[in-house]
């Protein structure tokens, strides 16, 4: 390599939003790098601030195109935690539904669109197309049932209308549930396929590993999207209430975003980070795929999310048929939910598809959010970003620049960053 080496990647493609790597080496060694993030401030916290109960839901799933679902449940979470609201058996199936939806949605998109060109050498999923459309065509019936599957129960393929704080304001016909499990056992095979086609190349993700922390929701019950404790690979469980000493939000100067350190200097949360909390609670197709990609728990590979999220694909397309089986078995009825309004604070917790989310309102009297603090997935994972970058780029600088630029590149697409999801910006002091 030359005596002299700098990289400065401004708005790394295939990821959402904008993040820098800045790359500074001499002599084969590493000077300095740095994950940036120059994202402006997007102040969702302070809109919140005078708004009643009832909308909350709805200005939060704006956070994210991708992750609404998740925004819009754990905005409900948090208000009904705060207004002592319980919520029916058949509400709580049917968001558990939207939670696979979603999973769904976003994790074939992210692999199927922005990770596998990576995989086939190619720019983007275009050229992709060209050499394997049979491939990405599977891919997009999958993302399309995942979208579909968000439209029949929310209202809307993204940022849903049908949920309110205690329930539902539609139901799905049952036999809308009818035809919708009979495509998502279809679905299946073709879920296989994909990781098929992934997993013939998947020797692409390099082999790299760096030991952390991994944070995400626990259950006893299940593998748990919708509802647990908070569950760490180093410090075991933990109470909802104290996820502000989990988290531990602190700044750095070199990123208008937050980030967040735990038991170590940094952890991961996401598809992988819930691997290695709760494999054992996956369906035993789901351990299947797992086993034919060579994930073994615990895993300390970053690029190994992607193969995760794929594990998560069939999980998510399992569960859902379950719960529809259930959900027609009970029958589906019209239920009416009243509120009794007070003041009072309240967190909601789910793991959006990119790791747990957090949302914490305290409301007034009268049903005004007073407060609100949201603590999201990729703020979770940017220092982990950073100490995966530090232990990576040193073993990359006998490549080619283009190579050395492309590796570190696919590290930061492999943990499906939602920088756009930012919702905290740091605090400017003038003086």
């Amino acid at each position: 390599m030359s005596q002299e080496l700098k990289i400065r990647l401004e708005h790394i493609t295939r990821v959402e939003g904008h993040g820098n790597i800045v790359l500074d080496a001499k002599n084969g060694k590493l000077l300095s790098v740095q994950w940036q993030v120059p994202e402006a401030p997007r102040f969702f916290e302070a809109m919140m601030v005078g708004r009643d109960y009832s909308e909350l839901s709805h200005i939060a799933s704006r956070i994210c195109g991708i992750c609404s679902i998740s925004h819009a449940l754990a905005s409900l979470k948090a208000t009904e935690n705060a207004m002592g609201v319980n919520i029916s058996n058949q509400t709580l199936l049917l968001r558990k539904l939207t939670k696979h939806a979603e999973n769904i949605q976003s994790h074939i998109l992210h692999v199927g669109y922005l990770v596998a060109p990576d995989l086939f050498g190619v720019g983007s999923v275009f050229p992709l197309i060209e050499i394997h459309k049979e491939a990405v065509v599977k891919i997009i019936n999958i993302h399309r049932l995942g979208n579909e599957l968000s439209d029949l129960i929310c209202g809307r393929t993204t940022h849903p209308i049908c949920f309110i704080v205690g329930g539902f304001t539609k139901l799905p016909e049952e036999k809308e549930l009818i035809d919708f499990k009979a495509r998502l056992v279809n679905a299946i095979e073709t879920a296989l396929d994909v990781a098929g086609f992934v997993s013939a190349n998947v020797d692409k993700l390099p082999d790299f590993s760096r030991e952390t922390e991994y944070i995400g929701l626990i259950s006893d019950e299940e593998y748990a999207l919708y509802d647990g404790m908070i569950g760490s690979t180093d410090t075991g469980k933990h109470e909802l209430v104290d996820y502000l000493s989990i988290t531990n939000e602190f700044v750095v100067p070199h990123s208008t975003a937050k980030h967040t350190k735990h038991d170590r200097d940094s952890y991961m949360v996401g598809a992988l980070a819930r691997c290695n909390l709760s494999s054992s609670r996956l369906t035993a197709l789901a351990k299947e795929v797992a086993e034919r990609f060579g994930l073994k728990v615990p895993c300390f590979n970053p690029f190994m999310n992607n193969v995760a999220q794929l594990v998560e694909v069939v999980h998510s397309l399992e569960e859902s048929i379950c719960i529809i089986e259930r959900l027609l078995d009970n029958g589906l009825e019209e239920e009416k939910v009243e509120i009794v309004v007070k003041a009072g604070r309240g967190i909601g917790v789910v793991e959006a598809p990119r790791g747990i989310l957090f949302h914490d309102y305290t409301f007034d009297e009268h049903g005004k959010c007073i407060n609100a603090n949201y603590i999201i997935p990729t703020n979770q994972n940017h220092e982990n970003i950073q100490k995966d970058m530090e232990a990576f780029a040193p073993t990359l600088l006998d490549q080619p620049r283009n190579e050395i630029e492309h590796k570190l590149e696919m590290l930061v697409r492999a943990y499906d960053p939602c920088i756009s999801c930012s919702t905290h910006y740091l605090q400017v002091r003038f003086v």
